[in-house]
């Protein structure tokens, strides 16, 4: 059995990982490398042969996980996507959006030759039908239902959290020699008590571990719930200054814990009524997987569902759809908060709502995630007093706020705790991935302390896992 880190090694995004267990190839996620924005056709650049891939398995539908998969359908490949339910749903509208996103930039980055092409190295890297072909691939799994994969290989998923259908792909290989090998793939690890979603299970005993890394060495703040954290917000933003909140959020995951949380604080009571809009068209639809799978939420939202009704819908909620009704939010001039996407500001509608509000000395803009370093987003956390957007250079009169109370990821404690639960006699190896380079160490440090083997595997090396 070999093991190969081919993306989010030493970096964040691009998770990409190749097992081989003897001539039998799977790829777990097979994601976006955002490293490679300035030339996304890079992403199209596998090191290994795409059509001699067996079989993808899709930890969830993040596109730091999933979104290269047209791609490599593109090139090739002809295997199965195993993957949850719910995760295939997302990840088809992530892929689709993606689409839109490609064909965006293209169009404003280049013009059209007479034939109505795009000008060379401006072409997107999949269009909507490497997108279907990828959907078609996808067969869905359950929850700690073992899969046969192959005649020697078992595929289990165990719930992790962090999204909707969310999943770490627990491999169980009996080699030729009859010797049975354990293997686990966390992809994202999901946080406690988070808002829609149930806490992450426990993995099984197993031999090796390869595991994301995000928060190594960092600790969410403690003291205060989502809900507490939000109303001091709203109070003084909305109630105290009669003025507009923006909360840039990602359209899938982080919307629906925004609105749940909100829905809680509105129906019992615990502030007066503020006109809240959604305006993300993929919000809209990524709802309805939520409700789809309702099952799959946590006890405390199905309870709040059988006590109070639809958590995701309440009075003083209002989602938008079509672009004309976005607009008109702007013209709304009572007390009102606007989530919309997308959470980085890097593109979406969200960069309509700033662009009329960054000098309102009326409006805060609260940050619930993540911002990677040259978004626009990440300049406004940073303290910039002048920021570009759609064309202009506009000074910053806005209040910027930052909560990590939303974060879907786990903690330097959640992540301790994920690999704590094995058993550290049969548990040989910890692969960690998907984070920093700073909070790799961290996290590799103080496995160490805890008498682990911790590896921060360098992009492309494979390791023979006897």
């Amino acid at each position: 059995m070999k093991l190969t880190i081919h993306g989010a090694a030493r970096q964040v995004t691009g998770s990409m990982h190749l097992l081989e267990v003897g001539q039998y190839k799977i790829l777990i996620d097979c994601g976006l490398d955002y490293e490679k924005d300035r030339n996304i056709q890079m992403n199209e650049d596998f090191v290994f042969n795409p059509a001699e891939i067996n079989v993808v398995v899709l930890t969830h539908a993040h596109i730091d996980h999933s979104g290269n998969l047209p791609t490599l359908v593109r090139l090739g490949f002809k295997g199965q996507i195993l993957c949850t339910s719910p995760t295939a749903d997302l990840t088809e509208l992530l892929l689709l959006d993606s689409v839109s996103i490609f064909m965006r930039k293209a169009h404003k980055g280049n013009k059209h030759n007479r034939k109505g092409k795009f000008n060379s190295g401006a072409q997107p890297l999949y269009l909507q039908k490497h997108v279907m072909d990828t959907v078609d691939r996808f067969v869905t799994i359950g929850f700690n239902r073992p899969f046969q994969v192959s005649s020697n290989i078992e595929l289990t998923f165990i719930p992790v959290g962090h999204l909707l259908g969310a999943a770490a792909a627990v491999f169980k290989v009996t080699e030729d020699n009859g010797i049975e090998k354990t293997i686990a793939f966390t992809g994202d690890v999901g946080r406690k008590n988070y808002p829609v979603l149930d806490d992450p299970q426990s993995l099984p005993d197993i031999d090796y571990l390869v595991t994301e890394s995000t928060y190594g060495g960092r600790y969410h703040t403690t003291g205060k719930s989502v809900e507490e954290t939000l109303i001091e917000v709203i109070e003084k933003a909305c109630i105290k200054e009669q003025g507009r909140l923006i909360i840039p959020a990602f359209s899938i995951g982080r919307t629906q814990s925004l609105v749940y949380s909100l829905n809680k604080i509105f129906s019992n009571g615990l502030l007066p009524a503020v006109k809240v809009f959604v305006d993300s068209p993929l919000a809209v639809r990524s709802t309805e997987v939520f409700r789809k799978y309702h099952y799959l939420v946590n006890q405390e939202a199905q309870e709040f569902y059988q006590k109070q009704g639809d958590e995701f819908e309440f009075d003083n909620l209002t989602y938008v759809e079509n672009l004309k009704d976005s607009r008109q939010v702007s013209n709304y001039f009572e007390p009102c908060i606007i989530i919309s996407s997308a959470g980085m500001l890097d593109g979406g509608r969200i960069q309509d709502h700033l662009y009329h509000n960054i000098q309102n000395y009326y409006c805060t803009i609260l940050f619930i995630g993540y911002c990677a370093k040259g978004t626009l987003g990440f300049r406004l956390l940073r303290g910039d007093p002048i920021v570009h957007i759609k064309d202009r250079e506009l000074s910053v009169y806005a209040t910027i706020k930052q909560t990590d109370v939303l974060s879907a990821h786990g903690d330097h404690a959640d992540l301790m705790d994920t690999v704590k639960q094995i058993d550290k006699v049969k548990l040989k190896t910890v692969f960690l991935v998907h984070g920093e380079t700073n909070s790799m160490q961290a996290f590799a440090d103080a496995l160490t302390e805890e008498g682990y083997n911790a590896i921060i595997p360098e992009k492309g090396v494979a390791y023979d896992l006897n």
